[in-house]
């Protein structure tokens, strides 16, 4: 019995026959006793066993964590488009950072000190100059005494531990994109509208520019001045207290002591300074740095903003298709702008939400040549 199958017989008018296959299948049942009883384990073997499940798709969102940040720097320049947009054009804005406006307040502070120190110094020399032009008398001796022991330890006191005025705990953080996120975002600010913004409020503030540094030295060299004069003249009062006697000597010797303290204190205060150190350990370098920038963004508009950016990756595990990658992010951005004087001009609050794109993980297939530059040399072939 021919048992081979014949696509011709099962076929009447373009369908399978009912008989053809009939006929089919019985030659089909008896040729079974046909195969030997070694043949039958092994056909068995091949089979896939009855407790078999198929793999599930599996969603795995810790791999490839860092590429849905892709889609987050993406919204994050669309929302610097639309703020670019929305900022008022007959002004520049500052961006508001916490950090550097306590750094400019500080150095305020810095160049406060050093000038009122050198009008009290100067103050302070001119009468003991009268004093001892005039040779005094008892009375007025002990009067500049308490000048010298009041006045100027006040205005020291005020601008004391210059170092710590630059000290904050104030930080900026993303979240989740890390702590580059509003340097990303300002800088994406910078690249739609620059003509709109005077300072980014972080980052370089304008070191290189000498003007405001050289300014405050000419300030502390004004006092080291007023300082010399007072140790000269100190020297003199010294003098005379040695040649006077009696209740004379006594306050001679009183205003020498309170104007040498001073000295020291003003010493301690020129000390603390730290002209001649260009590091952020020398709170003149920083006064300059914040001044210089201060001096450019007065009376500009104030940005202020908070920023969210997340991305979101996906990878999805198929029997089938095997893994694939998509990818999506988020962003929340609300912003208020203020005058310097802190009163509000605008404010506003936006979100959006990338579509989901998918990555191809296999990528593009590389050719014979890839393998053997990999290794500087042509691939072997055997014989």
């Amino acid at each position: 019995m021919n048992r081979q199958f014949d696509i011709k017989t099962f076929q009447a008018n373009g369908l399978f026959s009912l008989v053809g296959f009939s006929l089919w299948m019985a030659s089909a049942i008896v040729a079974l006793p046909a195969l030997g009883a070694t043949q039958a384990p092994d056909l068995l073997a091949q089979l896939p066993p009855s407790t078999i499940k198929p793999l599930p798709g599996s969603i795995e969102t810790k791999q490839f964590g860092a590429a849905g940040l892709a889609r987050a720097f993406d919204l994050a320049d669309d929302l610097a488009n639309e703020l670019c947009t929305a900022l008022p054009g007959d002004r520049k804005t500052a961006i508001y950072e916490p950090a550097t406006t306590q750094g400019i307040l500080a150095a305020r502070q810095v160049a406060d000190a050093i000038e009122r120190l050198k009008d009290d110094l100067a103050k302070q020399n001119k009468e003991l100059q009268q004093l001892i032009e005039a040779h005094t008398p008892q009375g007025s001796a002990a009067a500049l005494a308490f000048t010298l022991l009041t006045a100027v330890p006040a205005t020291l006191k005020a601008g004391a531990e210059l170092s710590s005025l630059f000290k904050t705990d104030v930080s900026a953080q993303g979240i989740a994109y890390g702590d580059g996120a509003r340097s990303l975002f300002t800088t994406q600010l910078a690249r739609r509208c620059p003509d709109k913004l005077a300072g980014l409020g972080a980052g370089y503030l304008g070191e290189l520019d000498g003007k405001q540094y050289a300014s405050l030295l000419t300030r502390v060299r004004a006092l080291a001045a007023q300082r010399g004069e007072l140790a000269q003249r100190i020297v003199v009062l010294d003098r005379l207290a040695d040649a006077a006697k009696g209740e004379e000597k006594r306050s001679l010797a009183a205003v020498v002591s309170s104007a040498g303290a001073l000295l020291k204190t003003v010493d301690a205060f020129i000390e603390s300074l730290k002209a001649g150190e260009a590091s952020e350990r020398s709170p003149l370098f920083n006064a300059g740095r914040y001044l210089g920038y201060a001096a450019r963004t007065e009376g500009m508009l104030v940005l202020d903003f908070d920023l969210r950016l997340e991305g979101l990756s996906i990878v999805k595990d198929s029997l089938f298709t095997g893994q694939k990658l998509r990818l999506s992010g988020v962003a929340f951005l609300w912003y208020r702008v203020h005058e310097p004087d802190g009163s509000l001009r605008m404010a506003d609050a936006v979100r959006r939400m990338a579509r989901p794109v998918e990555v191809d993980l296999r990528g593009e297939e590389v050719s014979g040549a890839f393998w053997g530059e990999a290794r500087g040399h042509g691939v072997p072939t055997l014989p």
